[in-house]
């Protein structure tokens, strides 16, 4: 198997092939899904094997009192040898990670071969394919929590033990000194407490972070900004606590905590800060300095480690296991969000190169992941399932311009509400388009049709709109179980073709439809995903910029419920709510992105109504999209928020928008109504019919999109991430 480790002496990293751990009683062995870089602890690590000699000396005080000790009782030569055999060694990195069990060892029964698992311990969840993992340091991983959220089990039960040791309660306030991961994770669980929380990083996009997740307030510690906040929420007295999640050799987090702390307020040492108490401060205010050890109690006892000898509930509530497993809860319950601390996600196999990423400064990140995915796709063969992206197989080629002044014909298969609401109120009026024919199943509809928007002739005979060689374009506005074989219809046809959302309703669906595509040559294809097209939406992203890192997006679709009786409900026959409409979100987010997602988790509430479905993107970017039913109909449908590279967009409902970054921007008026893309759509596809252009949206993203929609059914039966496969 393969294992990232560290020659402490050189410097050296590597990913080694080494022998596969035994399976011990009282333990199991664990194949790695996702394993966690902690950019605080490993890099402190990373960057002091890179230091000379005397550099590593000056940075472990420690161990050259160990050294000096030894050179006392056994004389240099021998200590000689034994301090560089010790350094010329390789030694493990990693400390929390989440795999599925492979073999299980005598004496355990709380868990099975082929469950998942959170592991902790610098000794037992290293960045390894595979590790040996004592009773007291795994826990299951609750159903609906992601392999690569589970793997930040660990730093959670650091971050958790530091509150825990800080004893908040119920409206106090508390200092968080600090915003890389651990002190990220310290403020979403005081805010989850009740506590409000004041945040201090010199890092903006850090505090803009931690402020989404729950801070009051957020600032540099070295402006007023922190102690303006900590005064408005205190009436000046201070904070009821100080959490110190910081590193580095600066003694200003000790002195802002003695600044900023209430009388008799607690300090928390978390992190590996520089620890000079300003006694005066610290004795006037008479201020209670604690440590948090590590993940919690048994942590370093070996006969709770090793051995399995829990701590009776009775005397110690909170071990390192209970944390461990508390953690992992609240992350399930959607208490605690670490799907925003994702920065980068690489895999393993370019471990080295990540680090060297890391350390060289040009890959900023809170939080890396490294991905096992050819062992994940092993030990979870039964439980991951894919969903093809079928390649398109025609080239793309541009279509014969129309003759100048001469108008583009238009047909509409369907004229439902939607039709007559907002698509064709825009091309009735529009010049240079004549509405054709409109063909529908009832007389009467196409009647009202053909009177309220001036088409030629109104039918019920398809094959008359597919036969008639004057049309240019048809438009499929029917119900969505429809879609998909009117689509195709119409491209064997040699039309060009706009579909409402969605494509297609099953993967068979949308083969056919490129099946058509193939068999025609005809790839002159629209679905109406209109947001990417909204002006507001443009302009808040021409403001953003070109991002050089990765993203993180998230987007609340506050859908409400249906009036009964509608065909949205009929789900055995028109497919689910969110394959009717989510293509919209996925469309909207990958366009921002500008990428097609690689892989889906999606979880969901009894009854399937409302969804969370996450995203992953080939950098590393992640949108995460909520479509929920049950929220209030007062409350904005659908609002968005981008953060990348010290920057963030918010968009509020097409209403307004909004960017932040070294400058910001904000849109300047509100608009009449909401405009969501519709009329900038049409527009476009009206433009490449009369030009012969390229169609507004390549055709893969079109099929990207879809596939990715009809990725969340799957996710919801399987409780796992699914693969979206490109064919070749």
């Amino acid at each position: 198997m393969k294992q990232v480790v560290q020659n402490y002496k050189s410097g050296e990293l590597a990913v080694l092939d080494v022998p596969v751990p035994g399976c011990k009683p009282g333990g199991v062995l664990v194949r790695t899904v996702y394993s966690l870089i902690s950019t605080g602890t490993e890099m402190m690590k990373v960057s002091e094997a890179g230091m000379s000699m005397l550099g590593k000396a000056r940075s472990r005080p420690d161990q050259v009192a160990k050294v000096m000790q030894s050179v006392a009782t056994n004389g240099v030569p021998a200590t000689y040898r034994k301090v560089m055999g010790k350094l010329d060694s390789y030694t493990p990195l990693g400390y929390s990670l989440c795999g599925v069990v492979e073999q299980v060892g005598a004496g355990i029964d709380d868990v099975k071969a082929g469950d998942l698992v959170a592991c902790a311990g610098n000794e037992h969840a290293l960045h390894a394919e595979l590790n040996w993992v004592p009773q007291n340091l795994y826990v299951p991983v609750p159903d609906g929590l992601a392999p690569q959220h589970a793997a930040f089990g660990t730093v959670g039960s650091i971050a958790m033990q530091g509150v825990r040791q800080g004893e908040p309660q119920l409206g106090e306030v508390a200092l968080v000194i600090g915003l890389g991961l651990i002190g990220q994770l310290v403020v979403q669980l005081l805010a989850a407490s009740g506590v409000r929380v004041v945040g201090a990083d010199p890092d903006p996009a850090r505090c803009e972070l931690a402020e989404r997740l729950g801070a009051a307030a957020c600032g540099d510690p070295a402006s007023t900004a922190v102690e303006n906040a900590v005064a408005e929420l205190t009436d000046g007295h201070g904070v009821d606590q100080v959490y110190l999640a910081a590193g580095g050799g600066s003694n200003q987090p000790v002195e802002l905590a003695a600044k900023l702390a209430r009388d008799r307020g607690r300090v928390v040492d978390i992190g590996k800060c520089r620890l000079d108490l300003p006694w005066n401060a610290y004795y006037e205010k008479e201020l209670d300095v604690r440590f948090s050890r590590s993940y919690g109690p048994g942590r370093y006892d070996p006969s709770y480690e090793l051995e399995g000898r829990d701590y009776p509930i009775g005397y110690v509530r909170w071990t390192e296991r209970r944390n461990l497993a508390c953690f992992l809860d609240l992350a399930a319950r959607g208490k605690v969000d670490v799907e925003p601390l994702i920065s980068h996600v690489a895999d393993f196999d370019d471990a080295v190169e990540t680090y060297r990423r890391l350390k060289d400064g040009e890959l900023k990140a809170v939080t890396a992941l490294f991905r096992y995915p050819e062992q994940a796709g092993e030990a979870e063969e039964a439980k991951a399932p894919a969903v093809a992206v079928p390649a398109v197989k025609v080239e793309a080629k541009a279509a014969p311009a129309r003759p100048a002044k001469t108008p583009v014909k238009l047909a509409f298969v369907g004229a439902g509400n939607y039709a007559t609401s907002m698509l064709l109120p825009h091309l009735a009026q529009r010049e240079g388009v004549e509405l054709s024919t409109v063909v529908t199943t009832t007389s009467l509809s196409g009647a009202n049709a053909q009177r309220k928007f001036g088409f030629a002739k109104a039918t019920t005979d398809l094959d008359a709109v597919l036969g008639d060689e004057s049309i240019d374009a048809v438009f499929v506005v029917t119900r969505h179980s429809s879609h998909a074989e009117l689509t195709r219809q119409a491209l064997l046809a040699g039309k060009t073709v706009f579909v409402e959302k969605p494509l297609a309703l099953t993967e068979d669906e949308l083969s056919g439809v490129l099946a058509a595509v193939e068999e025609s040559g005809n790839d002159r294809l629209q679905v109406g995903f209109n947001r990417r097209f909204a002006p507001l939406l443009q302009e808040a992203r021409n403001h953003f910029g070109a991002r050089s890192g990765p993203a993180h997006l998230r987007y609340l679709v506050n859908a409400g419920r249906l009036a009964h009786g509608s065909w949205y409900l009929q789900q055995g026959s028109e497919g689910s709510r969110f394959v009717g409409e989510g293509g919209h979100f996925i469309d909207t987010a990958s366009w921002l992105l500008d990428a097609d997602p690689v892989s889906v988790y999606a979880t969901a509430t009894s009854g399937n109504e409302d969804l969370q479905v996450v995203l992953r993107y080939p950098d590393g970017s992640t949108a995460t999209i909520s479509y929920v039913t049950t929220g209030p109909s007062g409350f904005p449908k659908e609002t968005l928020d981008l953060v990348a590279d010290g920057r963030a967009l918010r968009l509020d409902d097409f209403v307004r928008a909004s960017v932040y970054g070294r400058k910001k921007w904000v849109s300047s008026r509100l608009p009449k109504a909401r405009d969501k893309g519709q009329n900038a759509e049409l527009a476009a596809f009206i433009k490449a019919v009369r030009t012969g252009g390229p169609m507004p949206v390549p055709l893969q993203s079109l099929v990207a999109t879809t596939a990715a929609t009809l990725a969340v059914q799957t996710g919801l039966a399987g409780g796992v991430p699914v693969t979206l496969a490109r064919s070749k």
